[in-house]
């Protein structure tokens, strides 16, 4: 297939470009190179610097394509509300100038970069009242060290799950927001283009080339940069946030088989009937760990000092979110081939 991939210059994006070329597939890529992210110019065969939200660029970028990987975005949590209108101008504008090139060239297959923090919180489960959602978490509480969220009904403690696709979404950060708005920008694109959207809601990225020193890295890259420069991991809140940490290579393996699959899917309706014109997967290792886990796993790989819980707080996170990602495996036949620790000593391996 020829496939445009946005963002693909990214720590992401040049996982997936390497499995997909090795799949066999034609992949042209589209990247404005921010330079919050990129302090040196990647070298890529087909790549296109230019942003998303240049609608003529992105046009061109779609001639005689099959398919659109869009993975471009701004991310991270953010530092402040200074950045709330650049989140929203790349990532949701951005999506919407892709979708209505791709109307105006009738490529018909997208498969879109979500993200877990589409769930805000994830799933609990209250003794008295069964499934519950927690409210916004208060800074009164954090204050004290509360972290862990109530029942919202009888304030009792909660027994936090696995999120399925099928939960309510609550995003409860800008960046969060942003992913949600463009879920829906594509949902409402294929409903009415006849096309189809796969998205993929990533977990806990890390792996070989993650972003160094900037504030919008993931936590395995903020402290792996703490460990080499001799510091100590500094860990928020009490260190006991569940989370999925999965390795960017299974996330190029999901990016691929869901490529894949779309284009099957589409090719065998075309005589039959039209697939779901949206469908969502979790992307996740499978396996709950806490943030603790991971800063202690990168001090032993890394030899350094012990992580130091600070009992900090941001109010944009969250306490738990872990996913289930069986319907990826059983629809899609996808597996992780890492767990934490073989996934930090890839990483170490390749620093």
């Amino acid at each position: 297939m020829k496939i445009l991939l946005t963002g693909g210059a990214g720590f992401i994006g040049r996982h997936v470009h390497a499995q997909l070329v090795a799949d066999g597939h034609e992949v042209r890529v589209l990247d404005s190179l921010r330079p919050d992210v990129h302090q040196i110019k990647p070298v890529i065969d087909g790549l296109i610097v230019a942003d998303i939200r240049d609608f003529e660029a992105v046009s061109r970028a779609l001639d005689d394509v099959d398919a659109v990987l869009h993975l471009a975005a701004k991310v991270g949590l953010g530092v402040d509300l200074d950045d709330m209108d650049d989140y929203v101008s790349t990532n949701s504008l951005g999506t919407a100038v892709l979708l209505r090139a791709m109307g105006r060239q009738k490529v018909r297959r997208l498969v879109f970069a979500s993200s877990m923090v589409v769930y805000g919180e994830g799933h609990y489960e209250c003794n008295r009242h069964g499934a519950v959602s927690p409210g916004p978490r208060r800074v009164e509480d954090l204050a004290l060290g509360q972290f862990e969220p109530p029942c919202p009904i009888c304030a009792e403690p909660l027994r936090p799950g696995l999120v399925s696709e099928d939960a309510r979404l609550d995003p409860r950060n800008t960046y969060a927001a942003t992913k949600l708005h463009g879920e829906h920008l594509a949902a409402t694109w294929a409903r009415e283009t006849g096309g189809q959207v796969t998205a993929l809601r990533f977990h806990n990225v890390y792996g070989p080339g993650m972003p160094r020193n900037t504030p919008y890295a993931g936590v395995a890259a903020i402290f792996r940069s703490m460990l080499e420069r001799g510091e100590a991991p500094k860990v928020y809140e009490d260190g006991n946030q569940r989370r999925d940490f999965i390795h960017v290579t299974d996330i190029a393996t999901a990016v691929a088989t869901a490529t894949a699959t779309a284009a099957a899917t589409a090719t065998a309706a075309a005589a039959l009937t039209a697939p779901s014109p949206f469908t969502a997967y979790n992307v996740g290792s499978g396996t709950v760990r806490t943030i603790g886990d991971l800063a202690a796993e990168l001090s032993r790989a890394y030899d350094g000092p012990a992580p130091v819980v600070t009992g900090a707080y941001r109010l944009g996170d969250v306490r738990h979110i872990t996913a289930s990602s069986e319907r990826l495996r059983d629809e899609l036949g996808w597996k992780p081939d890492y767990d934490l620790r073989s996934g930090l000593a890839d990483l170490l391996k390749h620093s």
